[in-house]
């Protein structure tokens, strides 16, 4: 339902910017720079679950905004919201939303240059983050013979709101590692940073890695073929995995709001990288996305987080 609803809108909205929608993040040039803007929302009914603090849910207002100006390689400038809240919310809560933002915004150093308040029938935090770039990341920039890459590790979100829903009893060492990455998870903005100057395309995992690796392989006109065995995926997803009897790749694959960044860059440039990293793959001529497991070759499902889906 959410893609219907975005091909409708595109199909209306003909005056757009320098760069056409349909990236991580809008942006208008000027001069030799891009003004790079992006824009996510926040609803505490989808996006917040009870065991995040109100300052966790401040500080995710912000990394999920300025999580897409690092995919599009563009340092932070500036960070605007509107806040919905229902009547006689309570102030204690508000207090610790805002000391998320504040805290947020001195990590990611970020000023916070307006905002706005109103009354709504749920809490939305609707954040607007911008940024500036020499050089774009674009979705649709992916070659072949680029090898695929992802920052971080991948599943822990997931895998800890898995531990949450089922209420399973494990370690506190394992539900550390898991709730760690699901109640604050951070952005890769020195990354992207970097990735602007060398990699050909990029995207952050909000949605899930399969989602992202097929908007990836669609938009550039490529096909993906991704290695299960070298996917960065901890133990303690595996660990969680074997208790509910589920694919530990499948939850890395569908895992969302991760906030690593996959990109596709020429194997000359992997050493000029100061960051860690994990190639995962290669990009090929053709279409589509594979995952090759135990030497067969598959396709990969889509798998991952979408608004409105029909259940």
């Amino acid at each position: 339902m959410e893609r219907e609803i975005i091909k409708v809108f595109m199909g209306h909205l003909k005056l757009q910017g320098d760069l056409p929608l349909g990236d991580d993040a809008g942006a208008v040039k000027i001069g030799r720079e891009w003004l790079v803007a992006t824009n996510d929302m926040l609803v505490e009914t989808t996006d917040v679950p009870e065991i995040m603090t109100p300052e966790q849910v401040g500080f995710k207002a912000v990394t999920m905004n300025v999580s897409d100006l690092a995919a599009m390689g563009a340092k932070p400038i500036g960070f605007l919201f509107s806040l919905g809240i229902p009547r006689n919310f309570g102030m204690e809560y508000l207090e610790g939303i805002a000391k998320g933002i504040a805290r947020a915004s001195e990590f990611y150093k970020i000023p916070i240059i307006s905002a706005d308040t109103n009354e709504a029938c749920d809490l939305i935090i609707d954040g607007i983050a911008l940024g500036k770039t020499k050089r774009l990341l674009l979705r649709s920039n992916a070659k072949p013979g680029d090898l695929v890459c992802v920052t971080g590790d991948i599943g822990r979100a997931l895998a800890g709101l898995k531990v949450y829903f089922e209420k399973l009893e494990i370690e506190k060492r394992i539900q550390k590692v898991l709730y760690e990455k699901l109640l604050e998870p951070k952005a890769r903005i020195n990354e992207g940073i970097a990735l602007s100057r060398y990699a050909n395309a990029t995207i952050d995992i909000s949605d899930g890695m399969s989602k992202e690796l097929h908007l990836i392989a669609e938009m550039s006109n490529v096909k993906i073929v991704i290695e299960s065995e070298k996917l960065p995926v901890r133990k303690e997803v595996f660990e969680v995995a074997e208790i509910l009897g589920l694919d530990p790749i499948e939850i890395a694959l569908a895992s969302g709001e991760e906030f690593e960044l996959i990109f596709t860059i020429p194997e000359e440039h992997l050493n000029k990288l100061n960051f860690d990293f994990t190639v995962i793959g290669m990009v090929e001529k053709g279409e589509g996305v594979y995952l090759k497991r135990e030497d067969k070759l598959e396709k990969m499902p889509i798998l991952g987080w979408e608004h409105l889906a029909k259940s």
